[in-house]
């Protein structure tokens, strides 16, 4: 009897054993079962730990943002609010350096400028340890975790950041805290324009920078190095050449929220002249010069001096449409305006001065008919319509001494029949013409407005040039 109760519990202890290793081994080649990969022909299954330590240090990238920010302790701050909060003002330096000026519109009064603005802070919760005291770069994508001044562009109208092929922003944090945050933008901003002497002007624009939110008891906006701050690379306009670049700095006030630093970029702009030159100043001058040509044109040749003196007027409205048309509606006088409504005022007073000259004509020519100086056959129509043969040679136009009155009833006397009016000895043969004296001259003699438009008309409008070029150069 013992010796069976022996083999009982002998066999119970196998039978045990044996459940033991076949739950044991399901549950181990189920483990292993969820656990293999397969890496390709050669090494068709492996074990899980050994590949996952394999992947970890392939692709060690897939963590390296979020080692970034553990090493500089994101989550642990509240970047809301600004570095050092509580106490004084943040400096804040700023550096920037031009890239181009894209464009100036004088009808919109305004300017494009590509920058590069840069911003240097201190923010002691980013600082890390480090053994190699090397700076760490990002990215846009950890700028928007972090506190970064809101500095923007006073009087922007548009204003956008580069973003091909990723957003222009970089971000390089040093171990000690100091940052650099850099992006790159393009801005169009306003630039209030006087054109009193365009188009020899000169433009003095700027781009300001400030805080929208913190004032000067939070932070202290200031060029990082002083005049060195502001740097250009070589720019080339078309109209405009650059005489200066400078950086100053200021103070705005704001009545609801106080006083902000201001920064400036101050740049002075000189037209090119000669581009209006041969666009507007060239052609003026021409027009001018071809309406003085119906001067030496025969007096009696109207279709020809009319229709010089037309084309002249007409030309010179067109010049002066096309230079408005291209610029601001201002309520003041500009240089050129000057310039062409004065040269337009020349061409229409000598579009006058052959109307003034056909009139007095017309009255000297039937006076004379009336006094039978001319002969009955003679039209007067007809010859001021000819093309230009007919002279003053044809028409006796010399004033004719006082007759008696009975030489003035045969008009045909001869010169012999006159008496002897010779002045007796002692009296003066010159005597000064009055005003009315002299206009009367002018009228019996309508040939002689042409022979003193001839001069005065050039130096009148030489005399114009060279005080309105004296003035406005």
């Amino acid at each position: 009897m013992p010796n069976m109760k022996v083999d009982v519990l002998t066999c119970l202890a196998l039978a045990t054993t044996s459940l033991v290793a076949v739950v044991t081994g399901g549950r181990n080649s189920g483990r292993r079962r969820h656990k293999e990969v397969y890496l390709g022909e050669k090494n068709k299954f492996k074990f899980g730990r050994r590949i996952d330590y394999k992947l970890r240090r392939q692709d060690s990238t897939k963590t390296l943002l979020i080692k970034s920010e553990q090493l500089l302790r994101i989550e642990e701050h509240d970047f809301a609010i600004r570095p050092g909060f509580g106490g004084g003002a943040i400096p804040v330096g700023i550096d920037v350096q031009v890239e181009s000026i894209d464009s100036i519109s004088e009808v919109n009064m305004d300017f494009t400028m590509t920058l590069y603005l840069r911003h240097y802070w201190k923010d002691e919760r980013l600082s890390f340890p480090s053994r190699t005291n090397l700076s760490r770069t990002f990215d846009s994508r950890l700028v928007k975790k972090i506190w970064v001044p809101d500095v923007f562009f006073v009087h922007s109208k548009r204003s956008f950041i580069h973003d091909a092929t990723m957003e222009n922003i970089m971000l390089r944090v040093y171990p000690d805290g100091n940052i650099l945050y850099s992006v790159r933008v393009t801005v169009t901003a306003l630039c209030s324009m006087d054109f009193s002497s365009f188009p020899l002007d000169t433009q003095n624009c700027s781009l300001e920078l400030e805080s929208y939110a913190y004032n000067e008891n939070d932070l202290m906006l200031y060029w990082k190095n002083g005049n060195d701050s502001l740097r250009i690379d070589e720019i080339v306009l078309s109209q405009f050449f650059i005489e200066h670049f400078q950086a100053s700095s200021g103070l705005a006030f704001y009545s609801s929220t106080g006083w902000y630093n201001r920064l400036f970029i101050n740049f002075i702009l000189r037209r090119h002249i000669f581009f209006f030159m041969l666009q507007t100043y060239f052609p003026t001058m021409l027009m001018v010069v071809l309406s003085w040509v119906s001067f030496w044109i025969d007096r009696r040749a109207v279709p020809a001096r009319v229709s010089l003196g037309m084309t002249t007027v007409l030309t010179m409205s067109t010049i002066i449409t096309g230079v408005s048309s291209s610029m601001p509606q201002v309520s003041y006088v500009k240089a050129v305006d000057i310039y062409l409504w004065t040269s337009f005022l020349f061409v229409f007073l000598s579009v006058i001065e052959y109307a003034a000259v056909n009139y007095f004509t017309t009255l000297e020519e039937m006076r004379k008919m009336k006094r039978g100086k001319m002969p009955s056959t003679f039209n007067a129509a007809q010859a001021m319509a000819f093309d230009g043969c007919f002279h003053d040679d044809d028409v006796e136009l010399t004033p004719f001494p006082q007759m008696t009155t009975t030489l003035a009833s045969d008009p045909i006397a001869t010169p012999t029949q006159t008496p002897d009016i010779r002045p007796t000895e002692g009296t003066r043969l010159r005597r000064q013409r009055s005003a009315r004296e002299n206009v009367a001259l002018l009228v019996s003699n309508s040939y002689m407005i042409d022979s003193y438009s001839r001069l005065a008309f050039p130096l009148s409008y030489l005399l114009f040039n060279t005080i309105y070029w004296s003035l406005y150069s």
